[in-house]
């Protein structure tokens, strides 16, 4: 199988080329490559193609993995066909690079950014982020937190979030910017790098192995590698005197989470807006973007024309999230949410609320500190 790389591919004519992008088209109606075409990979015929078979044919999808299989079918058919190296993630990063070494442009672009989270998302972003904060009294005096950014678009608006609170609002708290790379390919981690740049956010980097270690666990690999990476971002965050860390969970999280408890847990419980540490002492994690709905954080991307890393893990490059196959519980209970929204708003605001207005002579047993309670014990 032939392949080329986002470079050398920018040097044939346009009118030479054809560029098949085989993605998802909510993907490929946001942005795709100059002059491509979409057909998503599950609507791919190689049979029913128009195209002129004189031209080279070029197959991108997000990490050039799901366009190799595409390519093979169209050798097989006759065409010249190509695999685009990297896959739109390779387009990406090659785009931030160019944009963060011109400095009068990603001034204007920035300005832009932060203008628009305090206009045009003051009400969906701004006074959600600051009224969860406030509501449950998740800063105080003298705190100094540890934001700590994955890539994706949830912790870099968090990152920016916490940035324009210290400049325009509350200045009585000190904010690290922390970024753990447990070994993320060079793409995602360029990305990441170039997005900080981008937004003008000042990231410490540290590194470690989490990848590597759990490559080999064949049980619950996914649990071993999120609590490991917790654990490493406590450490960090600690050894540089902070005293919480802030972590990008949003509304959606917090109802999904509650959906997950009961379906497959038999149990009513909730994604806290903040809790205490149980391994680490003297330290808090807390979720400023409680109350912010996923719905508002990608209008923010967008409108914006950002574009973050989506699944950075190395095992699961494949997943929904990148174009692949559905199926977790999380993506479930999203699917599920999305029926609710179109049936009636108010029932996701019931499933949040439903959390906070527990009565407790009306339920079987609770428990409470490890211990359990059963109504009959007051009958």
């Amino acid at each position: 199988m032939e392949s080329i790389n986002i470079e050398e591919l920018e040097l044939i004519n346009q009118n030479e080329r054809i560029i098949i992008d085989i993605r998802n088209r909510e993907d490929y109606e946001k942005e795709t490559m100059p002059g491509a075409i979409n057909i998503p990979l599950d609507e791919f015929d190689a049979s029913l193609l128009d195209i002129n078979q004189a031209k080279m044919v070029y197959v991108l999808c997000h990490t050039g993995e799901r366009s190799r299989d595409v390519v093979d079918t169209l050798q097989l058919a006759g065409y010249q066909a190509f695999n685009i190296e990297g896959g739109y993630r390779s387009y990406l990063r090659l785009n931030l690079s160019r944009l963060v070494q011109k400095d009068d442009e990603i001034k204007e672009r920035r300005s832009d950014i932060e203008r628009s989270i305090i206009k045009k998302y003051k009400k969906t972003v701004w006074r959600q982020f600051t009224k969860g904060i406030n509501e449950y009294e998740m800063i105080q005096d003298g705190d100094k937190i540890a934001v700590c950014i994955s890539g994706g678009k949830d912790s870099m608006l968090l990152a920016k979030l916490m940035q324009e609170l210290k400049k325009h609002g509350r200045n009585n708290f000190e904010v690290e910017f922390l970024v753990m790379n447990p070994g993320y390919n060079e793409e995602n981690w360029t990305i990441i790098e170039n997005n900080a740049k981008l937004l003008g956010i000042p990231i410490k980097v540290f590194h470690t192995e989490i990848f590597d270690i759990v490559a080999g666990v064949d049980d619950s690999p996914c649990y071993l590698c999120a609590r490991m990476r917790r654990g490493y971002l406590y450490s960090k965050a600690k050894e540089l005197g902070c005293n919480k860390i802030a972590l990008g969970h949003h509304y959606d999280d917090v109802i999904e989470t509650i959906l997950m408890g009961m379906m497959y847990n038999g149990q009513i419980e909730t994604m806290m807006p903040k809790l205490h540490s149980a391994n680490f002492e003297g330290m808090e994690l807390i979720r400023p973007l409680y109350l912010v709905k996923e719905a508002a954080i990608k209008a923010w991307r967008d409108t914006n024309d950002l574009h973050f890393i989506q699944c950075a893990c190395r095992f699961t490059e494949n997943c929904a999230s990148c174009g692949g196959a559905k199926g977790s519980k999380r993506d479930e209970m999203k699917e599920l949410i999305q029926q609710f929204r179109k049936k009636d708003e108010i029932i996701e605001k019931n499933i949040f609320r439903s959390v906070e207005n527990v009565n407790l002579a009306k339920v079987i047993g609770y428990k409470k500190d490890k211990k359990k309670y059963n109504f009959l014990e007051n009958y």
